[in-house]
């Protein structure tokens, strides 16, 4: 266990760290200006030599330095939840319309591995049989799933879902499936003993016993669905905040991408931290 003292240390070098971080993003941005600026005023003077005063018109499309990515972003958090038309929606509402679909194929995600799991711990042969399949299947990136999804569910909301399904269901049911298969055989054999009908059993000591791997399993899951909606709204989603990423792109909004990015990352956070605490919650010394 870290000390008071140990975390505080941690706290302030982070701040520094935080700090060298932003000075060299101002010191990069204004040498990047300084030298658009001269290539610019060179360019516009050959274009005038040339005939071309319509160049001096042109607006330069720099890197964001901290204080314009701060005023841009302010004016996008001003209204996070707007919602004027399908390319113009705030992004509170983009990141809530990700959470709702991760919540929906993570949910469908656990409610198949968890029983799955449970049962492939209990029963090697089954366990030996799907193995191949599961291990064939595993590596596959959720975004190879994509065409196939579109092809066949032909919904772009539900494919959304399919992939997060897709990906995070393997995690979760190898970590449970594992965590049942290394039970203690004397805490079996007491369960026999006492004479325990299945049920009890599986609630009295086979769940408690892999709550820590399956806890596990399901972080990972859900790390892995955070990822995989972010690309998939990339590649197909008409919101959400992967498809905001891209949509600002497209619209050369490179602060409001940072902002995005930025969001994602504490989101993403926040979801492992409740889950960290779900899983010291659990975890036991035997």
């Amino acid at each position: 266990m870290m000390s008071r003292t140990d975390h505080l240390k941690g706290f302030v070098l982070s701040l520094i760290l935080a700090l060298a971080l932003l000075f060299s993003w101002q010191y990069l941005t204004e040498l990047n200006t300084i030298q658009s600026h001269d290539i610019s005023a060179e360019n516009r003077e050959y274009e005038i030599l040339m005939g071309h005063t319509q160049a001096t018109q042109q607006p330069d499309h720099n890197f964001p330095s901290p204080r314009q990515f701060a005023l841009e972003s302010w004016q996008e958090l001003k209204a996070p939840f707007h919602n004027t038309s399908t390319n113009d929606r705030g992004i509170g509402w983009q990141l809530g319309a990700s959470l709702y679909r991760v919540i929906i194929g993570y949910g469908l995600a656990v409610l198949v591995a968890v029983p799955l799991g449970l049962l492939l711990g209990q029963q090697p042969i089954l366990r030996a049989a799907l193995s191949p399949f599961i291990q064939i299947l595993r590596p596959i990136s959720p975004l190879a799933w994509m065409p196939i999804a579109l092809y066949t569910i032909k919904n772009a909301e539900e494919c959304g879902i399919f992939v997060i399904f897709i990906c995070s269901v393997w995690p979760i049911l190898l970590n449970t499936s594992f965590g049942v298969s290394r039970l203690r055989k004397e805490w079996l054999d007491v369960a026999k003993t006492l004479e325990l009908g299945w049920a009890r059993r599986l609630w009295l000591i086979i769940l408690p016993a892999s709550a820590p791997t399956i806890v596990t399993g399901m972080r990972v899951g859900l790390g892995i669905a955070w990822l995989a909606i972010i690309a998939a709204e990339m590649l197909v989603g008409s919101s959400g905040i992967g498809y905001f990423v891209w949509n600002q792109w497209n619209n050369l909004s490179i602060s409001n991408v940072i902002l995005a990015v930025l969001l994602i990352g504490i989101t993403g956070m926040i979801l492992d931290t409740a889950f960290a605490a779900l899983q010291r919650s659990v975890s036991y010394a035997e």
